[in-house]
C-alpha cells in the first residue's frame, strides 16, 4: 500500500509510511478528537462517524480488524478487544434475562405463550419465559370482581322477569367471580364480564319461570340463589371459561314499579287475612277443646253414676240374697230384726213422743212443757 502524506483532518503528514497510520490513530486519541494546529473541540465529521460504526459492526460480526483501510480510506479501522466484546456479549445476555425472567405475586398466575401458543401456566414466584420466543400474560386469580344484573334503576328490562304464575317481578342481584384457570380464561372468553352477564340472567329467568310469585317475593330467595350460583357455574363450566363463581348476591325481588302500589295493597290486605283467619282458628280450637273438656267430664258423671248405680244394686242384691238365706233358716227372727230395722230407719229423723198407755190411761200422768226446742228452731229459720 503506497504511503499517504496528509494526515486524519487534512493536515501534513510529512513522509510517514503505512506503519506510522496506527501511530497516527494513537496521536489523533492523545488528543481527544482535536485537529492538529487547532486549539478548540472539533465536532467529528460525518464520514469518520459511519466509518467507525460500520467498522465496529464488521469487528463484532467476525470480520476483525486489519492494519489497512477499504477503498483507498486513509483513516484506520479502530481494533475491538475481547474484552470489549465479551462486555457486550454480557450486557445482551443481562438484556435477554432481563426480559425473560418475571414475578408472579401470591395472587396471580401466568400464562406463558410459545408463539403466540399456550404452553404453561406460571405459579407464584420466579418464572422463567425466554423472550421472545415465549411470552407470558399475568392474572390477578383469587380477586373477586362483580357482575349486577337489574341494578341499572327501577323497571329496568334487565331485572324484569316473568314467573310461572305469569306475573311480572322485578329482580336486583350481583354474581361474585374469578378466575379458576387462566389458560382457560385467556383463550375461550372474548368478553368475560358480557358472557358471565348474559349467562347469569339467562339462568335465573329459567329459574323465575319454573317459580311462583309469593315464594319469589318471601321465602324462596336463599334457595334461588344457591340454584342460580349451581346452574351459572355448570354453564360456564360448559364454555371451558376458567371462571368460578364465589356466590350471588340476591339483593331485591319486587313487583314492578308501575304497579308496586297495587301490589302492596294487596299484600297488605292478605296479611289482614292471614290474621283474622289464624285468629278465627284460636278461638275455634279454644272453643273446640273447652267443647272437649266439658264432653269428658260429662262423660266421667255419667260413667261415675253409672258404676256409682250398678255397684249399689249389685250391693242390695247381694244383700238380699244373704237376708234371703238368713230368712230360709229362722224366717220368725228375720222377720223381727226386719222389722225393727225398717221402723228404726222410718222413725230415725222423726220428733215423736212415746207415751205407754199402760200407766193409768192414755195421756194421763203427762205434763205439759212448753216446746223450746221448737221454738228456738222456728226463730233461727225465720232469720235465715
Amino acid at each position: 500500500m503506497s504511503g499517504n502524506n496528509s494526515g486524519p483532518w487534512g493536515g501534513g503528514g510529512g513522509g510517514r509510511n503505512n506503519g506510522d497510520d496506527r501511530n497516527k490513530g494513537n496521536e489523533g486519541d492523545r488528543n481527544n478528537g482535536k485537529r492538529p494546529g487547532n486549539d478548540g473541540p472539533q465536532v467529528p465529521e460525518i464520514d469518520e462517524l459511519m466509518n467507525k460504526g460500520r467498522e465496529q459492526l464488521r469487528v463484532l460480526m467476525g470480520g476483525g480488524g486489519g492494519g489497512g483501510n477499504r477503498s483507498g480510506d486513509s483513516n484506520p479501522a479502530p481494533e475491538i478487544g475481547k474484552g470489549a466484546v465479551a462486555l457486550g456479549l454480557i450486557a445482551a445476555v443481562g438484556l435477554w434475562a432481563f426480559a425473560s425472567i418475571y414475578t408472579v405475586k401470591p395472587e396471580e398466575k401466568s400464562v406463558e405463550l410459545f408463539l403466540g401458543e399456550y404452553s404453561s401456566t406460571g405459579e407464584p414466584g420466579l418464572n422463567f419465559a425466554p423472550w421472545p420466543v415465549v411470552t407470558y400474560q399475568k392474572f390477578a386469580v383469587t380477586r373477586e370482581q362483580t357482575v349486577d344484573i337489574g341494578v341499572a334503576g327501577r323497571g329496568s328490562e334487565a331485572g324484569l322477569m316473568l314467573t310461572g304464575d305469569e306475573n311480572i317481578v322485578d329482580i336486583d342481584f350481583q354474581v361474585v367471580w374469578n378466575i379458576n384457570d387462566p389458560s382457560q380464561f385467556l383463550f375461550n372468553l372474548r368478553d368475560p364480564g358480557l358472557t358471565i352477564a348474559a349467562v347469569s340472567e339467562s339462568a335465573m329467568r329459567e329459574i323465575i319461570a319454573q317459580s311462583e310469585l309469593a315464594p319469589i317475593l318471601n321465602r324462596d330467595r336463599a334457595s334461588i340463589a344457591d340454584r342460580l350460583q349451581d346452574l351459572i357455574q355448570s354453564t360456564l363450566d360448559s364454555y371451558n371459561s376458567g371462571v368460578n363463581i364465589v356466590r350471588v348476591n340476591f339483593d331485591r325481588a319486587d313487583p314492578p314499579e308501575s304497579v308496586i302500589d297495587a301490589f302492596r295493597d294487596v299484600q297488605a290486605a292478605e296479611q289482614e287475612r292471614d290474621r283474622l283467619q289464624k285468629e278465627a282458628d284460636a278461638y275455634a280450637n279454644a272453643a273446640l277443646a273447652q267443647a272437649r273438656g266439658e264432653a269428658a267430664q260429662v262423660l266421667e258423671i255419667a260413667e261415675g253414676y253409672r258404676a256409682r248405680v250398678v255397684n249399689e244394686a249389685e250391693g242390695e242384691a247381694s244383700r238380699f240374697t244373704a237376708v234371703l238365706t238368713e230368712y230360709q233358716k229362722a224366717p220368725e227372727v228375720t222377720r223381727r230384726r226386719l222389722y225393727l230395722e225398717t221402723m228404726e230407719e222410718v222413725l230415725g229423723n222423726v220428733d215423736k213422743i212415746i207415751l205407754d198407755s199402760d200407766a193409768g190411761g192414755a195421756g194421763q200422768g203427762v205434763v205439759p212443757y212448753l216446746p223450746l226446742n221448737e221454738l228456738r228452731r222456728n226463730s233461727t229459720g225465720g232469720s235465715n
